[in-house]
């Protein structure tokens, strides 16, 4: 079955506690990554179609507030005033289209689709990441694929209209439209509002009679692909519709994809081991009954030239070569048991063999997960190791003081004692004196 290319978009609430969290990752203000993924000297590939202008993402948020352009009437403290959407597409379908590139104009034009969804005055900042390697591609390909993605911020807004109350004073105007406010509101924004029909058109309805609604999340998909397959990118398919499945951060996401490549190495090599194992016994087997055969034609060969047949029909034998048969007869008997130990020892250490290759295979592959998290290591330290040798002295100040020694002790590395201690001290030390 052909791959597909399956087009996602994953939509994330973010209040103003998280916002800060996630200007970070997205404008890559952090020094160090989770994602390990992430390689700094890529940054500058990523693209930015939005930016702030300088601000952060609050102090746009508070600038199009004082502005008058959105309101936050009625919101609780902890609300959700923005959205984070993730569009995505798996890393082949750039790679075969020739990478960054088609990437750039591609999520330009997803960017478009996300400015006609909220209103581009409402977009924050929109980034595309150019800086993540995907690993396994570039295992598979021998060379150097990156996952391209777009992060876009958006403040969810609805048109509200402000009615006059019937308090006014002019009874033509009590009830009638007073202003349209641009609300913020993820609810209201992504309120489930289509109907969902059966094979007959006619409404889904649930247990308690009432409408079943598609989700705003499912038609975000649907709208997404029919937008990028009428400006040209028609070789995308939609996401699976109706799956449960989380999103994962990328950390979870490339430890799941490291443990699914890490089975399918054991599994193949555990059957490659199986395989060596039953060859090499079977070579061992084969060994054995050549040299039992070729024992055994040996001493026929001998036998066969031994004796003269007479007139009566009987054999007759010299001396010697009725020695030289009793000889093989004896040296016959006398190695069955010799045979048979043998045959064990080769059975033991074939057995031996293939499972001390077993093991230098997975003592390999722990070498080269050690190897791994060692690079990792050294990667993240990355940061404190160049700081401690440019600056070792403010490197050393900051941890004095993280870190506060031991108060000093006495000039001569013991408390003063009055001369009545001091004495019982050397007492204990020394013991009682005769």
């Amino acid at each position: 079955m052909a791959r597909k290319n399956m087009s996602v978009a994953r939509v994330e609430k973010l209040s103003a506690a998280k916002i800060g969290k996630a200007e970070r990752h997205n404008e890559r203000k952090n020094e160090s990554y989770a994602n390990l993924n992430v390689e700094p000297e890529r940054i500058p590939f990523n693209v930015s179609f939005k930016s702030t202008d300088g601000l952060t993402y609050s102090e746009y948020f508070d600038k199009l507030l004082s502005d008058g352009k959105i309101s936050t009437r009625g919101l609780k403290a902890d609300a959700t005033l923005f959205n984070e959407m993730v569009i995505d597409v798996n890393t082949e379908y750039f790679e075969e289209h020739g990478g960054y590139e088609y990437a750039r104009k591609f999520y330009e034009e997803a960017y478009r689709f996300c400015c006609d969804f909220y209103g581009e005055d409402n977009i924050v900042s929109a980034v595309m990441h150019s800086d993540e390697i995907n690993r396994e591609v570039s295992e598979r390909l021998g060379k150097p694929v990156y996952h391209y993605h777009l992060h876009v911020v958006a403040i969810p807004t609805v048109d509200k209209e402000i009615r006059w109350s019937k308090r006014c004073k002019d009874e033509a105007l009590r009830g009638t439209v007073r202003e349209v406010i641009r609300q913020v509101s993820h609810s209201k924004k992504w309120k489930n509002t289509v109907p969902m029909l059966n094979e007959r058109g006619e409404p889904v309805l649930n247990k308690s009679g009432k409408p079943v609604f598609v989700k705003s999340y499912s038609i975000l998909q649907d709208d997404l692909l029919d937008h990028m397959r009428a400006a040209g990118f028609v070789d995308v398919e939609r996401g699976s519709r109706g799956s449960t499945a989380e999103h994962l951060t990328s950390l979870e996401y490339q430890i799941q994809q490291d443990q699914a490549r890490l089975e399918t190495i054991q599994t193949s090599a555990e059957e490659q081991e199986s395989k060596l194992s039953a060859v090499e016994k079977k070579l061992s087997e084969t060994q054995i009954t050549y040299k039992k055969n070729e024992g055994i034609a040996k001493s026929f060969n001998e036998i066969e030239t031994m004796g003269k047949k007479g007139l009566t029909g009987k054999y007759t034998v010299s001396k010697e070569d009725y020695q030289a048969l009793t000889s093989l007869a004896q040296e016959g008997i006398s190695s069955r048991g010799e045979i048979g130990r043998l045959n064990d020892k080769i059975g033991y250490y074939s057995r031996r063999v293939s499972s001390l290759s077993a093991s230098v295979s997975r003592l390999e592959e722990k070498l080269a997960e050690i190897t791994e998290k060692y690079d990792r290591l050294v990667e993240l330290t990355r940061p404190y190791l160049e700081s401690l040798q440019k600056f070792p002295e403010k490197i050393k100040e900051f941890f004095d003081k993280l870190f506060p020694a031991k108060q000093q002790e006495s000039e001569h590395g013991q408390s003063e004692m009055e001369p009545g201690q001091k004495r019982k001290e050397d007492w204990k030390r020394k013991g009682p004196q005769r």
